[in-house]
């Protein structure tokens, strides 16, 4: 094999992994800014045990068809432990949205003191 066609694996050229916008909780102010929309992408039982006050909830797998539902502004995404969200945030901000991802997602949440509510009205929990 002649060194012309000789090809390198090393020589390809690398993808670029893409940037998500992330935040910790830590980074989160505290309370949450008025125009800030906590869209929640987890599934319905999640959901139910257990969410932030106002959320939206757009489960990951919907969200394609349910962009119509999405506020105008800034939005941050999170889901139990922040891989789901993240998916989701960078889907989304490939769309235009404003968006970042909550690393650590809900169980850092609550891990942090910050409040949890259900629709039932009973007791909250992260699932």
């Amino acid at each position: 094999m002649s060194a012309a066609t000789h090809v390198d694996p090393h020589d390809r050229p690398r993808r670029s992994t893409p940037v998500i916008p992330t935040v910790s909780i830590d980074g989160l102010p505290d309370p949450l800014p008025e125009d800030l929309t906590v869209l929640d992408v987890r599934e319905f039982s999640e959901w139910e045990a257990g969410h932030a006050p106002g959320a939206l909830h757009i489960p990951l797998g919907v969200l394609p068809v349910r962009l119509q539902d999405l506020p105008e502004g800034r939005m941050l995404v999170v889901c139990k432990v922040g891989g789901r969200s993240a998916q989701a945030t960078m889907y989304l901000g490939q769309q235009g949205y404003d968006v970042v991802n909550l690393e650590g997602g809900m169980e850092d949440w609550a891990g942090a003191g910050r409040p949890l509510v259900t629709d039932s009205g009973d007791s909250p929990f992260v699932a």
